[in-house]
């Protein structure tokens, strides 16, 4: 509990690193009585948990007996007992208080305190120097949601005007006039929900699809033309970037939304500044922050960017992609090269596998290769090791040695393949020449090149940006990554960038309310100029640096002798073998303890082996809904906390409360897993897609239900032996559960199977816990924290956000480790001194297992949130894991 409470006030309290010459203030996050309060229940469970820990582990000088923890926990008489519960007990409240602590004291001691000499802007946010004092009520700080306090220094969304411009760009080469809307009707929905006003440029989304009926049924305000919605609307909505023209009929203090591109505008970003605009360029949001990829327009672009080159090489490209056997001869698949693994890199090999084609990658970062092997290409490799990562995600120039080795795979490539497909950007440079005309003799007549790259002089040595032409009998297809390829795909593109527009305006500040706060990166970063100021470009303040580390003499270097194929292949049997021989030595040892055991390893092998087959046949895409399935399964821990239910309507001890509760958040795990499941599924799905009728799986459900509370009812069956009958049964269900969800024909079978495998489980339990003799009160008790923690489960799952599902599988997982803690410390204390070695190791390995599993999945989800730095780490964190992990070994 303590590391349960430390990670919630670090989830509500993040550090701050205060930009120079900008307003030191506190993040919205607790206020300072819940701080007070936070700080003193770690304090109090530090001191319980190491009172407990010096009573078994250092005060070796004093016997404690068992008696006295029954005295304590139950009130009963003494008796004798061995340590085991103490064992138990002490050892679990080291771990996770300690862990807790560890976590809430690091972030604690990186936080700042708010400043008084905070000045309100008209509009939101902050500054210093300001002529005015803002005059806070007294108990109110920056920062503190509370009602009669936030809008003092925030302002209401219901009192701000979005404006959406009608697009007036041109193509560059095709001279053809931008299609994309900045907003749809569904990202407009989303600004109302959070109390923003909207109005649209009348026609602004007809290229895209969307007529003026659309926004006004969405409720939008239709405005004739954009000098009405620039004088209404203070907050301005574009895709591409506003013109000189337009920035001349800005209203001074608007705040814009667009695509700005200030490396190569810095004639607008000075007009923009001087016009007194403050503005957020899209396109320098921060891509490698978790939290901000719901933001990322580049990103969404680059999806549709990739995706539409295959497309269009397809369209000009005179044979078929897929490979064919037919009466007339048969026909070779394409040949796709795509150079550059990012985004829109991904989405074409996506894509190009989907239509048949032969697919082959090439990155200068090596992260990449599993990314393109999961895609389905072929990752091709230089012989020279040299790491291309470069900062922000993008790759960096490499050396001479490599580019000579890389143009020589080119060259072979090219006279290879039929399609080439790049997208090698490095932002601020012009885009590196990674094809020259030499390449482009030796391809094939009727080879198709897309170079992505093209609005930053292309990868390609002869692209002419914006045109489309042939050269020596090679189309190219010179359409840009982010300019010309997403306004081919009009809709799809407004979507998507609306629904990242929306989505970080949401962002900004408190539900309801539009703050500008210097310490979100997302909003810093995208940050160009605010209040006459120019505050491009930015960089994130370095992580600290790590301890220094004395250099110790180098040691000589060991000639590395070169084995031979023959040898090779020895080492690679005999490792196989010595294995092999580990794992049957080991099972014949441990098959002399007995029967018990020998069942037991039976069913975990077996478990493993049809576990492995199974989730090693699932398609990359599906992995989410993996996860989630599998985590909603492994919320059966619930078994073991309904068999040690009982009292009556309510529990009358502390084991059987503690059993309870253990009971109550499994099953908050299992209804929300798998309407998470189902989420994610969907997500998947077309409109036109042809219903698979998942309800006709309730048929087996509940026949499978159904007949054992029949057969129970009736007296037909042996409740204990049936059970077990019904356990095998929800077993294969859930495995084929894990199986189903390989492709997305079977997801929505798998899911379905998962449901009904764990329906059956817990019917089978209920079923033993009668045949234990539970009374009336007892099952009654226990069907209303499972109906509980059940709708409790769905309701939280069907209200997150989809792209917020992820996270919310880290943060249920933590609630089956709570389970299994709980329900191996109640058992423990059940029957005191009692229990022989296995299940005693087995108690004190599952409350340790679920502590741990309670702590990693909640700093999982704090990372997922971007609550935590994805390189955060607890100050000498290795000698505490270290000392944590010695006296968890000392108590087993």
């Amino acid at each position: 509990f303590g590391s349960i409470l430390s990670t919630a006030s670090l989830v509500e309290t993040r550090s701050l690193n205060p930009i120079p010459g900008m307003l030191e203030k506190q993040h919205l996050g607790l206020r300072s009585r819940g701080l007070l309060l936070s700080s003193l229940l770690s304090l109090l469970l530090a001191a319980g948990g190491w009172s407990l820990f010096s009573e078994t582990f250092v005060s070796s000088g004093r016997q404690v007996t068992n008696s006295q923890h029954l005295r304590r926990f139950h009130g009963q008489s003494q008796r004798e007992s061995g340590q085991s519960y103490g064992y138990v007990g002490t050892s679990l409240g080291a771990v996770i208080t300690f862990c807790g602590l560890g976590l809430r004291g690091f972030r604690r001691g990186s936080s700042s305190a708010s400043s008084a000499k905070s000045i309100r802007k008209s509009r939101g946010g902050y500054e210093a120097g300001e002529p005015e004092q803002l005059q806070l009520p007294e108990g109110c700080i920056i920062g503190d949601v509370a009602e009669g306090c936030v809008e003092y220094w925030a302002t209401a969304c219901s009192d701000l005007i979005v404006g959406v411009l009608k697009e007036t760009a041109m193509q560059s080469g095709t001279r053809e006039s931008e299609k994309r809307v900045a907003a749809t009707p569904a990202s407009i929905k989303m600004l109302q929900n959070e109390g923003y006003k909207v109005v649209v440029q009348s026609g602004a989304g007809v290229t895209a699809e969307f007529s003026d009926d659309d926004f006004r049924d969405a409720g939008a305000e239709i405005l004739s033309d954009a000098s009405a919605v620039m004088n209404k609307a203070k907050i301005i909505f574009k895709v591409r970037p506003p013109s000189l023209q337009e920035v001349r009929y800005l209203r001074p203090d608007t705040i814009l939304f667009s695509m700005i591109y200030p490396a190569q505008n810095e004639k607008l970003v000075q007009k923009l500044k001087e016009k007194n605009i403050t503005c957020f360029a899209m396109d320098q949001m921060p891509r490698t922050l978790s939290r901000a990829q719901s933001y990322d327009v580049l990103s969404s672009m680059a999806n549709i960017a990739g995706y539409r080159a295959m497309v269009e090489a397809s369209h000009h490209f005179g044979r078929f992609c897929a490979g064919q056997f037919t009466a007339a001869g048969k026909v070779d698949p394409a040949k796709v090269l795509v150079i550059g693994a990012g985004v829109a890199g991904l989405a074409a090999i996506q894509q190009a596998k989907n239509m048949g084609c032969v697919v082959r990658a090439f990155d200068v970062r090596p992260a990449t290769r599993e990314q393109v092997v999961a895609a389905g290409g072929e990752f091709l490799e230089v012989n020279i090791e040299e790491d291309g990562s470069g900062s922000g995600g993008y790759a960096k120039e490499m050396s001479k040695e490599f580019i000579e080795a890389e143009m020589e795979l080119f060259r072979q490539q090219c006279a290879d393949c039929d399609i080439v497909i790049t997208t090698a950007l490095i932002p601020g440079k012009p885009a590196p020449k990674l094809l020259s005309k030499e390449h482009i003799d030796g391809m094939k007549a009727g080879s198709v090149v897309v170079d992505l790259a093209a609005e930053t002089g292309g990868n390609i040595e002869t692209t002419k940006p914006g045109e489309v032409y042939e050269y020596n009998k090679v189309t190219h297809i010179g359409l840009s990554l982010y300019e010309h390829m997403p306004s081919r795909m009009p809709a799809q593109a407004s979507f998507l960038f609306a629904n990242n527009m929306a989505k970080f305006l949401c962002s900004m500040g408190p539900k309801n309310y539009f703050f500008i706060d210097y310490d979100d990166v997302p909003t810093r970063g995208s940050l160009i100029c605010r209040g006459g100021d120019l505050t491009w470009p930015w960089s994130p303040p370095p992580p600290a640096p790590a301890p220094a580390v004395e250099e110790a003499e180098p040691e000589a270097e060991e000639e590395v002798v070169a084995r031979s194929p023959e040898e090779e292949s020895f080492q690679s049997t005999a490792s196989a073998a010595a294995w092999v021989s580990f794992i049957v030595v080991a099972l014949l040892f441990a098959g002399t303890a007995g029967g018990t055991m020998t069942t037991m390893l039976t069913t975990l092998a077996l478990a493993l082996v049809g576990g492995a087959q199974v989730v090693y046949g699932v398609v990359p895409a599906l992995h989410s809904p993996l996860m989630s399935v599998t985590n909603a399964i492994s919320g059966l821990t619930v078994v073991g906390g309904i068999l040690m239910m009982g009292g009556g309507l309510l529990p009358e001890t502390l084991p059987q409360t503690l059993a309870a509760v253990a009971a109550l958040v499994s099953m908050v795990n299992v209804g929300g897993g798998f309407v998470m499941t189902r989420r994610m599924i969907d997500m998947f799905k077309r409109e036109t897609d042809v219903s698979q009728f998942p309800e006709l799986y309730a048929v087996p459900a509940l026949l499978f239900v159904g007949l054992y509370a029949a057969g129970a009812y009736l007296g037909l069956v042996d409740l204990a032996n049936e059970s077990q009958m019904v356990y095998l049964v929800a077993s294969m269900m859930c495995i084929g559960a894990i199986s189903g969800l390989s492709s997305q024909q079977t997801a929505q079978f798998g899911n379905a199977m998962g449901l009904s495998g764990v329906l059956g489980a817990l019917a089978g339990t209920l079923g033993l816990a009668y045949a234990h003799g539970a009374t009336t009160a007892v099952l009654t008790q226990i069907a209303t924290v499972l109906a509980a923690g059940t709708g409790l489960g769905i309701a939280v799952a069907s209200q997150v956000e989809i792209t917020s599902l992820p996270q919310l599988v880290a943060a249920f997982h933590s609630l089956v480790g709570l389970a299994a803690s709980l329900t191996a410390v109640a058992s423990a204390l059940q029957h005191p001194g009692t229990a022989d070695a296995m299940h005693a190791t087995s108690e004190y390995l599952a409350s340790g297992i679920g502590a741990l599993t309670v702590t990693g999945s909640v700093v999982a989800f704090a990372k997922l949130q971007g609550l935590v730095g994805g390189n955060t780490a607890v100050p000498g964190g290795n000698v505490l894991s270290g000392s944590l992990a010695a006296a968890f070994a000392a108590g087993l």
